[in-house]
């Protein structure tokens, strides 16, 4: 018997032990991202978003901020996020370590590691586009790096910046290339940092801005990825590497310009890389077609695990710029760079078939019309009493007694009778309104045995794929909060060994 106990209190301290320290998260290879901007006029709500995340199996994401209301719908879901420090908090973190901890433990302990946070990034494109932070952005990452250090976290989460590719000097052809050396300052502390933390280089990479730039030097088919003849590829003289597309030069280029500075182990991570859907008239390339084309090609290209002819097999994992559509921003290609609409419908339909179902983003049959959040009991009641009226559908389902009545309440009704007129018009835009108390979402409002059209769950055998907004209270919304309950299952683990123990015995 005392051998028996020795053996559960020795597994009691590895259980605990394992709770304590998160490990590592896997290597998982290459995989593709998207950012999420929200400069929209009607932004969806988080657990609208996750849910897009979800139905697209869009496993990672990076944030141009810290939203706790994203990071609290992202708690649980898997889905690894980068948080980025905006550029307009850079000197006040750059310049005191207090600071920088308070926004660790604001931002990062507060939800990790229920949500999945793998980097911090520290501003973007500081170097080019804020250059009076310059002087404290390493400054910056490095107390980053020391409050996560504290908080036992340095192995498990990231800290970087963004570059622009327009710091490399001379990138054509990549073996020549190298950084702006009157930024040598600031690059060799960031690049030593890098090495020493087992981080990445974070870089910005557009073939469209370069395509732009380069006054029909660089062909349109070498931008978009296209398949072009060995006669019209890119020969690097120096190391007679072809290049078949831009995306790969640049990245090349990056190697290149960090091997001039003796840095030959630093890995890159391109954080953003897209195509305009729609332009200004000089901009006659941003289109639907191109945009289609570079998104879909740039997919394949980073999943199929090629690497680069600098690098061949070497993950050049990418998150494509951007989730949505950004409606208030200034200029029409700065609107365009999203896959989606603001309410979840695809832009355009990528081109990926046999590709895998990350962002397979055909959703036109996952959609669904619910009652607007807030809006007024009254006058849902009086639309739905007009879907089932003159709008002429089936509201048997909503019936006492019938699968769809449950929960009894006008919000619930209205869903399904909003939800069934939408699919019966073609998923019609314009039918999802209802004077104003009905919108679009992509969660889908089934439940229980309660199907609604369009489903993804059809015969799913009534699994509820219902997804609330949790509260900012919720309890797996920190870390301590969620080992808390991690530590109640070991409990209950522990108390079933103690019982068959003692049945043993």
């Amino acid at each position: 018997m005392a051998s028996l106990l020795h053996l559960l209190l020795l597994s009691l301290s590895l259980l605990v032990l394992a709770s304590a320290s998160p490990s590592p998260p896997a290597d998982e290879g290459s995989y593709i991202g998207v950012n999420i901007g929200t400069d929209l006029s009607d932004m969806p709500h988080p657990t609208q978003v996750v849910a897009l995340l979800k139905a697209q199996e869009i496993r990672h994401i990076r944030l141009y901020n810290a939203d706790p209301g994203l990071l609290i719908a992202l708690a649980n879901t898997g889905i690894k996020v980068i948080i980025s420090i905006p550029n307009d908090q850079l000197l006040g973190i750059g310049q005191s370590n207090s600071t920088a901890a308070n926004w660790v433990k604001r931002n990062v302990i507060a939800h990790y590691p229920a949500t999945m946070i793998t980097a911090v990034s520290v501003g973007s494109e500081v170097l080019t586009s804020l250059s009076n932070a310059a002087p404290v952005l390493v400054s910056a990452i490095k107390n980053v790096h020391a409050a996560l250090l504290s908080a036992n976290l340095d192995k498990l989460i990231k800290v970087s910046t963004p570059l622009s590719t327009s710091l490399i000097l001379d990138p054509f052809p990549p073996s020549q290339a190298f950084f702006n050396r009157s930024l040598n300052a600031v690059i060799v502390p960031l690049l030593s940092f890098l090495q020493s933390t087992n981080s990445y280089l974070m870089v910005n990479v557009y073939p469209y801005i370069d395509y732009m730039q380069s006054n029909g030097v660089i062909p349109l088919d070498y931008a978009l990825f296209k398949p072009i003849p060995p006669n019209k590829e890119a020969v690097d003289a120096n190391t007679l590497v072809r290049y078949s597309n831009a995306f790969d030069a640049m990245v090349d280029a990056t190697y290149f310009a960090m091997a001039f500075l003796n840095f030959t182990n630093i890995p890159v991570l391109v954080t953003e890389s897209g195509w305009p859907s729609k332009g200004e008239t000089n901009e006659p390339d941003a289109t639907l077609d191109n945009a289609n084309t570079y998104n879909s090609n740039l997919i394949r290209h980073v999943l199929n695990k090629t690497g680069t002819p600098k690098r061949p097999g070497i993950a050049v994992s990418t998150y494509i710029y951007e989730l949505y559509n950004e409606d208030t921003k200034a200029g029409l290609s700065e609107k365009n760079w999203g896959l989606f609409n603001a309410n979840g419908e695809p832009v355009y339909v990528l081109r990926l078939t046999n590709s895998g179902s990350v962002l397979a983003n055909d959703t036109t049959n996952q959609t669904y019309c619910t009652a607007r959040e807030g809006a007024d009991t009254k006058m849902l009641q009086a639309a739905l009493d007009w879907a089932c009226g003159p709008g002429k559908i089936d509201c048997s389902p909503i019936k006492q007694g019938e699968t769809c009545y449950e929960p009894d309440n006008v919000v619930a009704h209205a869903n399904y009778a909003f939800d069934t007129y939408y699919h019966q018009t073609g998923n019609n835009p314009d039918a999802c309104n209802f004077n104003g108390v009905a919108s679009i979402t992509t969660t889908d409002p089934s439940h229980g045995t309660c199907v609604f059209a369009g489903s993804r769950g059809n015969g799913r055998n009534g699994t509820s794929v219902n997804i609330t907004a949790p509260s900012a209270n919720s309890t797996t919304s920190s870390g301590i909060r969620s080992d808390l309950y991690y530590s109640r299952g070991i409990w209950s683990i522990l108390t079933v060994m103690i019982l068959n123990v003692a049945n043993i015995l």
